[in-house]
């Protein structure tokens, strides 16, 4: 910290040396003048809030957090622990942002929704309801992961994909392009899905898939080379149907 006359300057080692800040009275953390934070949040004492950032309502933003760039921490929402959100990012509603995860770009993350661990939601992602996104998980590009949705591990969800309802994604899996993955589906693994998965059916299609690659005699040996493959499956799939 160094004052100058009656003013006090910070430097918030985001390559811009010491610029015009003060202390919030509701916390005592370090915020830019150039950033907007209502008297009724909280900025803890190790906190930063700096560029043109703004954190209304009775949002807090504590421990080793960050909010910078064009930023916006509103509503009731929490940035804590070592978090940052900056960019054009939104983090509001009750949502909480920590560990060491980053929030950025367009990104927006609300309701209940929960980013934590080393998770990354950027891009024009979008986070809400109960959805939680923790691990090294990546949402991104235009992806939506909501409901009571759990992304964690090394997942990504990416493109246009939506995840919600009670899906899972975890490992190494990846989803992408117009994914619809929902219900209690979970996808893991090494797994890709790129398309949507419906399972608007009165029958489990996983089951049916597992018998009839059970049927090795009635499938070639070199699944996806014999011409008339898709004449099989077709016929089995009828047979299990009905």
């Amino acid at each position: 910290m160094v004052v100058t006359g009656n003013r006090m300057k910070h430097d918030f080692n985001n390559g811009e040396g010491l610029v015009t800040a003060h202390k919030h009275k509701n916390g005592g953390g370090w915020v830019a003048d150039t950033a907007q934070v209502a008297d009724s949040a909280f900025i803890g004492l190790n906190a930063l809030v700096y560029d043109n950032a703004r954190v209304s309502g009775t949002a807090q933003v504590y421990g080793n957090a960050r909010v910078s760039g064009n930023a916006q921490v509103y509503e009731k929402a929490w940035v804590y622990e070592n978090a940052q959100v900056y960019g054009n990012a939104q983090v509001l509603g009750t949502a909480q942002v920590y560990g060491d995860a980053r929030v950025f770009g367009n990104a927006k993350v609300y309701g209940n929704a929960q980013v934590y661990g080393d998770a990354r939601v950027f891009g024009n992602a979008w986070v809400s309801e109960n959805a939680q996104v923790s691990g090294t998980a990546l949402v991104f590009e235009n992806a939506q992961v909501y409901g009571h949705t759990q992304v964690f591990g090394n997942a990504q969800v990416l493109g246009t994909a939506r995840v919600y309802d009670d899906a899972r994604v975890y490992d190494d899996a990846r989803v992408s392009g117009n994914a619809l993955v929902y219900d209690d589906v979970h996808v893991y693994g090494d797994a890709e899905v790129y398309v949507p998965i419906k399972f608007n059916c009165d029958f489990d299609p996983w089951k049916i898939m597992q018998n009839i690659l059970s049927k090795k005699d009635e499938l070639p040996i070199l699944i996806g080379r014999d011409s008339n493959l898709d004449k099989i499956i077709h016929e089995l799939l009828q047979k299990e149907i009905k």
